[in-house]
């Protein structure tokens, strides 16, 4: 028994940055069967990405050994927005756009969790309940100088940046769902240290056992700088085809490579050490390495059929050359001609934002029959056949 909860324990743990305390995990494993794991994401935007996926891989190992997980919607907190690392206030959101995103988080999520034997929950079922009393009560069991811990909170006071009252109540709501749930551990990425501990404080107010919180590192785009995120456009989807997800993987440097292995794919230190040590000696190729990443990342949270045409794809396209393999589209029929380049790459799904058309436009990444557009402003006269290339991972054909 004791071998079995050593090896639990290892696979727990392993990957994690903090679990705090750090004791307790072992003895709260030994005393009950079966644990509440929690895990919450503000529908904040309609997709999740890969970096969702490094903490959502945990929460399936845990699934996997029993225990009852709960995949929180924060779609109460989403209409605050957590301020966590932002240099100002969030813009609200609607509620339709919550109840939007909302929709598409359980089928991304079902990539990973067994969603029938997950409990889904939206904190504005006891959010929107409290009174104004109540949340008084909850708010005077927090101090203001608590809440200005927070690193992002004590660099805007710094800077004089403006911090809306109402961000203050963020992390006070989602650490009262943690009393609400009686959850026993909570997950999150590192920087969520501050709100998850605050679930913590706040069950010990309420006179519940405290949840162990566990963290996991954040996920680097495919620039290698900042965090994944759609709205920086580093991201790769969990929504998107498994052939785009595959060549966007095979467009992150070398260096990232290992970064991917680690999170995404769970290899050892030890295991990175000999890949590298093989590659120095150039008995191994980072081409062939960066292939096989991309293959078994796709195969986990794909399929091995997508992972198998997401690599074919990849061949044929961007080693062969041969783009009669390219993603067709067609556009719609009322689509003006000639049309602004930004819109034309909207259209195509190629952007999600103008101002990631702009930053492709200014490093040369978008080509149309193999030549560079420089032109932001530029009007594009298209054609049935035409090969448009966006970064380093997406062709697309106009049919």
């Amino acid at each position: 028994m004791n071998n079995d909860l050593n090896k639990i324990l290892f696979t727990l743990k392993k990957g994690t940055s903090q679990v705090l305390p750090a004791d307790e995990l072992e003895k709260k494993l030994k005393i009950k069967k079966k644990l509440k794991i929690k895990l919450g994401l503000d529908p904040t935007a309609p997709d999740l990405h890969l970096g969702h996926a490094v903490v959502l891989s945990k929460l399936k190992q845990f699934q996997d050994f029993g225990h009852d997980i709960i995949f929180l919607i924060g779609d109460f907190t989403a209409k605050i927005g957590d301020p966590t690392g932002r240099s100002k206030t969030r813009p609200p959101l609607s509620a339709e756009d919550i109840e939007k995103n909302s929709k598409t988080y359980l089928d991304q999520v079902g990539k990973i969790l067994d969603i029938k034997k997950t409990t889904v929950k939206y904190n504005s079922e006891w959010l929107s309940k409290l009174s104004f009393e109540d949340l008084i009560r909850l708010c005077a069991k927090v101090t203001l100088a608590r809440l200005i811990e927070r690193d992002d909170f004590d660099e805007r006071l710094k800077n004089n940046i403006a911090i809306g009252f109402h961000e203050l109540f963020y992390p006070v709501m989602q650490g009262y769902d943690s009393v609400e749930l009686k959850a026993d551990i909570e997950l999150g990425g590192t920087d969520q240290t501050f709100n998850l501990l605050m679930g913590r404080f706040l069950q010990e107010q309420f006179g519940q056992e405290p949840q162990i919180i566990m963290t996991l590192p954040i996920l680097e785009g495919l620039d290698g700088v900042q965090k994944m995120s759609k709205s920086l456009g580093n991201y790769v989807g969990l929504w998107e085809s498994s052939d785009i997800a595959y060549g966007k993987l095979m467009s992150i440097s070398d260096e990232l490579m290992f970064r991917y292995y680690f999170l995404l794919l769970e290899k050892s230190e030890e295991d990175i050490k000999k890949m590298q040590k093989c590659i120095k000696k150039e008995t191994l190729h980072p081409m062939k390495l960066k292939k096989e990443m991309a293959f078994e990342i796709i195969k986990k949270f794909w399929s091995e059929k997508e992972a198998q045409e997401g690599q074919q794809k990849f061949e044929t396209l961007f080693q062969k050359k041969d783009y009669s393999a390219a993603t067709e589209i067609g556009l719609p029929t009322d689509t003006q001609n000639p049309l602004w380049i930004v819109q034309f790459l909207k259209i195509l799904g190629a952007v999600s934002s103008t101002s990631d058309a702009k930053r492709l436009i200014d490093d040369g990444a978008v080509l149309i029959d193999g030549k560079k557009i420089k032109d932001f402003k530029a009007n594009i006269e298209w054609k049935t056949g035409m090969i448009i290339k966006v970064g380093k991972h997406r062709i697309y054909k106009l049919k």
